[in-house]
């Protein structure tokens, strides 16, 4: 007798950055914009983060039930024992929010995360304040536990921008490249971000082989937001690791780049890029082809022709 396959891990985003920098207005855009997609949302205390009232359907202790089947919990002091809980749900949850509080590093939430087998990390994502990022990053009391929070970051959301003219943005943006050198560093309005630039789980649905959007805008309701998908068919084999490397450099600018490859060996392979971070690992059980990517830039173009060039030259 076949055992069967073991389920596919939850993916993992851990949402960090000091009080006031936008993780609640965030987490709420992501609620409200799921999708279709199960998200669940982990909190230290619901104090630490107000639901918007009109998402909510239930509450049972501990567990918010909201719209669209989501559910937001409180983990209290007890991060895991939430982790293992959540991974037993039915249905389980399609992605996993981890809001960390003020002072809490990510990275060690992530650490965390990974000794649980359940659950795979997407990224990491931390809030800064365009208005006064530098002003406590200089603080004796937050410096070290704002370096931290960047240093560990995949995406640093530079919220706020509205409120600081043009050069005070391109200060912050210095300052932050100087002590987040492996982030994509994105400019926001309330944190108004589209999904798929937060959960690679948006992404993936881009490059589902009925998807339309080759090569073209996004065109999801709150993607007036100037980012593009691109999505690419893979049909030869490539060097799945040199592709998911150069997917990741600085001069492509991606965002994230995310899909299934044919490997050298022939066997598909899964290609996860956030950041400057990448990796890649076997598919879901079940996974066929064709080879397909999807590649999301902020705030410019995806350069197809160089992404194009990168497949035909096998990575």
């Amino acid at each position: 007798m076949t055992a069967p396959e073991p389920p596919a891990q939850i993916p993992l985003t851990v949402i960090g950055g000091y009080l006031g920098a936008g993780k609640t207005t965030l987490v709420n855009r992501l609620l409200r914009r799921a999708d279709g997609l199960r998200l669940a949302v982990l909190v230290n205390e619901f104090g630490d983060l107000p639901i918007d009232g009109d998402l909510i359907e239930s509450r049972d202790g501990n567990v918010i039930n909201i719209a669209g089947g989501c559910v937001c919990c409180s983990y209290g002091s007890d991060l895991m024992a939430a982790l293992m809980d959540l991974d037993k749900r039915d249905p389980r949850p399609d992605h996993l929010l981890v809001e960390a509080s003020g002072v809490a590093l990510p990275a060690a939430i992530a650490q965390s995360a990974s000794l649980i087998a359940g659950y795979a990390l997407d990224a990491i994502v931390v809030l800064a304040d365009a208005e006064t990022v530098r002003a406590k990053g200089a603080d004796p009391y937050l410096a070290d536990t704002i370096a931290g929070q960047l240093a560990s970051a995949d995406i640093v959301v530079l919220n706020k921008v509205d409120l600081v003219p043009d050069s005070g943005r391109a200060a912050a943006r210095d300052w932050l490249s100087a002590r987040a050198p492996h982030a994509r560093v994105l400019e926001t309005v309330e944190a108004e971000l589209p999904l798929a630039a937060v959960l690679g789980s948006g992404a993936e649905r881009l490059a589902t082989p009925e998807s339309h959007h080759d090569h073209a805008h996004d065109h999801h309701p709150d993607h007036h937001l100037d980012h593009q998908a691109a999505v690419f068919t893979v049909d030869a084999p490539v060097d799945a690791e040199a592709l998911a490397a150069a997917l990741a450099g600085a001069e492509l600018d991606l965002v994230r780049a995310k899909g299934f490859v044919p490997g050298r060996d022939g066997r598909l392979r899964a290609l996860h890029v956030v950041g400057r971070r990448w990796r890649v690992a076997d598919p879901p059980p079940g996974t066929r082809g064709p080879g397909r990517l999807v590649c999301i830039r902020f705030a410019a173009a995806v350069d197809t022709a160089a992404i194009e060039r990168l497949i035909a030259a096998g990575g």
